[in-house]
């Protein structure tokens, strides 16, 4: 199996999962979040063509995402705007399952690696995905029970 194609097509499953997911809702905040989740699965898909092609281009991670995030809940709460549909919750859990699957597959591939470019590559990789776990479960208790956010 090549680890890149597969990584690639990981993440391009992704970026088109979150941005038709973003498509169905009519909460602004939420459309904000899964738009952004989309635009980092592109970006890690990039990552992932460069480390294919050898290509050493610097990756800056996004270390802001869960604090953007967290602005927007707190808005929400605040505003007292959480219409959301409740039938997304069972999706909002599968795509925690799958960000917890893809965390697990970069740090296992950090682990197996023995250059250091690629190695720090992977673990950059495994905490974004880390962190779109914060976030879907975050989604997931906003679904569930909106007064216990964060």
């Amino acid at each position: 199996m090549d680890i890149y194609k597969y990584a690639m097509q990981m993440e391009l499953d992704g970026k088109h999962f979150y941005h038709d997911l973003s498509k169905k809702t009519n909460n602004t905040g939420i459309k904000s979040i899964l738009t952004m989740m989309a635009e980092s699965e592109a970006k890690h898909y990039n990552v992932i063509l460069s480390m294919q092609k050898n290509d050493k281009t610097q990756y800056s991670a996004d270390t802001e995402v869960l604090t953007k995030v967290k602005n927007i809940f707190m808005t929400m709460k605040e505003e007292k705007k959480i219409d959301i549909d409740n039938s997304q919750v069972e999706i909002y859990k599968k795509a925690l399952d799958v960000e917890i699957n893809s965390e697990k597959f970069y740090q296992e591939r950090a682990d197996a690696e023995k250059d250091t470019y690629r190695k720090e590559l992977f673990l950059t990789l495994a905490n974004e995905e880390k962190n779109h776990c914060v976030i879907l479960k975050n989604l997931v208790n906003l679904t569930e029970a909106p007064d216990n956010l964060w």
